[in-house]
């Protein structure tokens, strides 16, 4: 978890700027229609009002700007004024949450809207910020959650401002399309607009941040339009394509239904005929949610980590030994699909933390000298005062402590997968516990579940950071598809083997699909399919900042506009 006092000012005002090209494309989307009221909810120093005029958007008469950053308000305001001397100006040095609570009730009032919305997480904003959003979103109807960002609720009071038939062009963070704590705003855009765009680069258009970015493209729902909602995704493999009109995209965008996407969006990243291979798996006999085949729990939470999981040489050093279970939680120490005693006692050797402590109950007097010792290590350190410890009693007790005989790995590079745990070790909060069901052949379940199927639902179904590294909630993991052959005898062995070797994945997840899905009745053109669907999904998660230096200086001639300068 990251802390405030470790993050730079930047990040924590959220202040990312954004280069002209992409303000020019935004502001020239939004604007096409009508630009007589513009609203820009978080302007820093005015990078779009020269996009807006560049756009053509010369004739606005209304444009309204917050931002609380009194010495960039100060530049923003003049400007705004050099730009636009003819249009009624408002550059307001104030919380853009705050001042929509005070608006709301004026209804719509803008013809368009740009920006670039603040990155900033729930927990580092002030408490009073923290209120305003849950006001917001009470009053939209939105579900809220702690685990929101702040451009979440800027992207929401956008919308709301908007006139019927107005368009919004913003950059907002990629987890748009897929992290849960979005959900309310996805179901917000789908019901309040006739149309949303998503164009998704390939690169990381942003220096200096793994933050992934995407262009969003939305236009509101004219009153008389009766035409049904519909999301397009689009890959833009280079900032060069940004000198096409905006409509380019829109024209050539291969649009579903909000019918089609069902809660996350990522689904709109398939063709048509990817969608309609899944829909058709969905009722094929074999075919399986993985949470009818399994449950998914959480590991032990100890909320000290490096206090309980601890290497020999600690368990030794304070006589730990009755109080030491073998234990496994990151992808180091589980180099196949078995954690057995031959991979325990590797990694006993290699000096990595393989003991879980587990004190239970047992009052401190009770405990041997050494054992208290190391408590007292702890205090001092203040772990009993973390939160997850001190609403224990005693702290070290580490509540909800069972193992089971297969385990997953939370998080993954390539595709997830399961652990078969013959040895019985614990698994902490780095992994999920998966208690396979009574008529569910353990060893068979860890074979099936590598192939291309499963990988393809879990990049849909997950969710990604900065660094392209997969992660899955445990409702993530049981909407997973499991494709089960019956009485198919897993070759395990031969997959733990395939995973140590550091064989391809692309190579390892074929293999599985000749193995298993060809075995569900899946043509080798139909595995093909997900394979391709997989990777480029992948490739997409793993994406890698380039140098786009080139394409800036090419933006800027293909579009025929000047640069506007500072007091040009």
């Amino acid at each position: 978890m990251n802390f405030k006092e470790h993050e730079s000012a930047a990040k924590l005002r959220g202040g990312y700027y954004t280069d002209p090209d992409i303000a020019l494309f935004l502001s020239t989307w939004a604007t096409e229609r009508s630009h007589e009221s513009v609203l820009e909810p978080s302007c820093g120093d005015g990078v779009f009002f020269e996009a807006l005029r560049l756009a053509g958007a010369r004739a606005v008469g209304r444009l309204l700007a917050c931002e609380t950053d009194e010495i960039e308000a100060v530049k923003a305001r003049k400007r705004a004024s050099r730009l636009f001397p003819a249009a009624q100006v408002d550059v307001i040095n104030s919380d853009f949450i705050g001042w929509f609570l005070h608006e709301v009730n004026r209804g719509p009032q803008f013809d368009a809207v740009v920006g670039n919305p603040p990155f900033i997480r729930y927990q580092y904003l002030e408490e009073a910020l923290q209120r305003r959003f849950e006001k917001l979103f009470s009053l939209l109807g939105v579900p809220f959650t702690r685990h929101t960002n702040a451009w979440v609720p800027f992207v929401l009071a956008s919308v709301a401002l908007l006139k019927p038939g107005g368009r919004l062009a913003m950059v907002v963070p990629a987890e748009l399309l897929h992290v849960l704590h979005t959900t309310g705003l996805r179901r917000y855009l789908l019901d309040t607009c006739q149309q949303v765009l998503v164009l998704d680069p390939v690169d990381l258009w942003f220096d200096g941040t793994l933050q992934g970015i995407v262009l969003l493209l939305a236009e509101k729902r004219a009153q008389d339009d009766q035409r049904p909602t519909r999301l397009g995704v689009v890959g833009v493999a280079s900032r060069r394509l940004l000198a096409r009109e905006p409509q380019h995209f829109v024209e050539t965008a291969d649009w579903v239904s909000r019918d089609e996407v069902n809660g996350k969006w990522m689904l709109a990243l398939l063709t048509a005929k990817e969608r309609d291979l899944l829909k058709r798996l969905e009722q094929t006999r074999g075919v399986h949610r993985l949470c009818q085949l399994a449950d998914v729990d959480v590991g032990i939470v100890t909320g000290a980590n490096k206090f309980f999981l601890v290497n020999d040489e600690v368990v030794t050093r304070f006589d730990l030994q009755p109080y030491a279970h073998p234990m496994f939680g990151r992808s180091e120490h589980v180099p196949g699909v078995i954690y057995d005693e031959t991979v325990h006692a590797a990694n006993r050797r290699a000096g990595m933390p393989t003991n879980f402590l587990w004190f239970g109950d047992a009052p401190r007097n009770r405990l041997p000298q050494q054992a208290r010792r190391y408590i007292e290590q702890g205090e001092a350190e203040q772990l009993h005062l973390r939160y997850k410890c001190r609403i224990r009693n005693p702290w070290y007790n580490v509540p909800s402590v069972y193992r089971t005989p297969v385990a997953m790995l939370k998080r993954s590079h390539d595709f997830p997968r399961l652990v078969w745990n013959p040895l019985g070790a614990f698994t902490t909060d780095t992994a999920y516990r998966i208690r396979v069901k009574p008529d569910v052949p353990q060893a068979a379940l860890v074979f099936a579940f590598v192939t291309s199927l499963t990988a393809l639902t879990a990049e849909l179904e997950g969710r990604h950071y900065g660094g392209g590294v997969l992660e899955l909630v445990p409702s993530e993991i049981e909407r997973l598809l499991v494709a089960l052959p019956s009485r198919r005898r897993p070759a395990l062995l031969g997959l733990d083997g395939a995973f140590r070797r550091k064989q391809q994945p692309s190579e390892i997840l074929e293999h599985q699909d000749n193995e298993i899905l060809r075995k569900v009745g899946l043509t080798s053109l139909e595995s093909e399919t997900l394979l391709s669907a997989w990777q480029r999904l992948r490739n997409r998660r793993h994406r890698e900042s380039g140098d786009i230096e080139d394409e800036r200086q090419s933006m800027v001639s293909t579009k025929g506009l000047p640069v506007l300068a500072e007091g040009a």
